[in-house]
């Protein structure tokens, strides 16, 4: 376990806090980590090998602790049972002995029941202030495998933690009227932009000539992991009668397929049995840091047709990159477009709706001034989903829960 610790953490007038990573969302750790520090806040922050950076180690008022150590997917099964209860360990003497007293939970670890429940109450017992970053109200529910055992747990994190924060007012919503959780102990904040994925002088003219794309193709990226929830046979309906019309569609899917990868097995098929493969390049595995970019830079147009979801980290994603959005009407996703001018809007679970919108696009003055547009999407983003206003909101949250323990 490699540990840091720095002097800054005697200082005075500091606001200590211990901020849980769960060992991943490396870009979302990593912004929010790095804002706080300039409000004033020193951070002992539980990280993995593969949080593991010199922008943290640089940082002087971070203090980065690698209890989790290797995620690497490919070891063996008695290798991950081994270290995911040597992480736990180390876990559970950190819950006893460390000095902050405030705890954000970006993300729950590999046992979630365990974390929702036992894990809470026994830091709890240490008169830890908690605070949980719900991503997602309830994953299971948009993953059509929720449960009563589930939603007890759940229940259990959401009214165990001192305050909760989400990232739409919708996911607020679902919080109260599904969970019974108090609105004054909920508080919304912007999902910050990415800028941890690097951003290169590559152009577009080369991140197409890399993936193989023609000048001149009307080019569309699905981006992330491939699961039912994203919708990707509404989008490949679209491109079939897209491609009926005009030949230059092209589509780009480029990502891991989640669980077992049989929803991808499903979609390959579908392209199969549509004749529409020639058209689309496929990615179909982890896309790295370092490569992010190409994808991002060869495209025209984001797509993401999905059917159930609250916010995408990919959407802010393609903001880092000045790159449009296509997204479809579902959680909160149409408030973070600006219709014509970051991107459109179409119909969930509605191909022909879809493919009208794309359509629409590609007929736009979004698209044929894309290269004037993409610094001013950019801009937009960087004022509106800053880290900074995250970080002011948080630490405002994170000094009335220590004023509470000192009253």
């Amino acid at each position: 376990m490699r540990q840091r610790r720095n002097s800054v953490g005697e200082e005075t007038n500091v606001t200590r806090i211990a901020l849980l990573t769960g060992g991943g969302d490396k870009h979302y750790a990593f912004g929010l980590a790095t804002a706080l520090t300039t409000k004033n806040v020193f951070i002992d922050f539980i990280g993995s090998d593969q949080l593991a950076s010199p922008t943290l180690d640089g940082n002087p008022r971070i203090n980065f602790l690698n209890l989790r150590g290797d995620q690497n997917p490919k070891a063996s099964l008695i290798k991950k049972m081994g270290r995911i209860a040597l992480y736990y360990s180390r876990l559970l003497w950190f819950g006893a002995t460390a000095r902050a007293t405030v705890f954000h939970i970006l993300w729950n670890n590999k046992l979630e029941l365990f974390d929702r429940t036992v894990l809470l109450f026994y830091y709890k017992l240490f008169r830890r202030r908690l605070i949980f970053t719900a991503h997602n109200v309830n994953a299971a529910k948009r993953d059509r495998v929720d449960n009563w055992l589930n939603r007890s747990t759940l229940y259990l994190q959401y009214h165990l933690v001192d305050h909760i924060f989400v990232h739409t007012d919708k996911m607020k919503a679902e919080l109260v009227s599904d969970f019974g959780v108090p609105s004054d102990k909920i508080s919304v904040i912007p999902y910050g932009i990415n800028n941890i994925v690097p951003l290169t002088a590559l152009s577009a003219g080369e991140a197409r000539r890399r993936l193989g794309v023609k000048r001149g193709d009307f080019t569309m990226l699905f981006f992330g992991q491939i699961a039912p929830y994203k919708g990707l046979e509404f989008l490949l309906d679209a491109l079939s009668e897209l491609l009926k019309k005009c030949s230059r569609y092209r589509l780009i899917i480029a990502g891991q397929p989640k669980w077992n990868g049989a929803y991808w097995k499903e979609m390959s098929s579908v392209i199969t049995r549509s004749g529409i493969g020639a058209r689309i390049i496929q990615r179909i595995e982890y896309i790295p840091d370092e490569e992010i970019e190409v994808y991002f830079k060869a495209a025209d147009v984001l797509v993401l047709p999905y059917t159930h979801i609250f916010q995408s980290g990919v959407h802010f994603l393609a903001y880092t990159f000045g790159l449009p959005v296509i997204a479809t009407n579902v959680g909160s996703l149409k408030e973070t477009i600006v219709e014509g001018q970051t991107g459109f809007i179409s119909a969930p679970c509605d191909s022909v709706d879809l493919g009208k919108t794309i359509e629409r696009y590609f007929s736009s003055e979004l698209f044929w001034k894309l290269d004037q547009q993409r610094p001013l999407i950019q801009e937009y983003a960087n004022a509106e989903y800053s880290w900074e206003k995250v970080a002011t909101v948080t630490e405002r949250v994170y000094s009335n829960l220590i004023a509470g323990c000192h009253a």
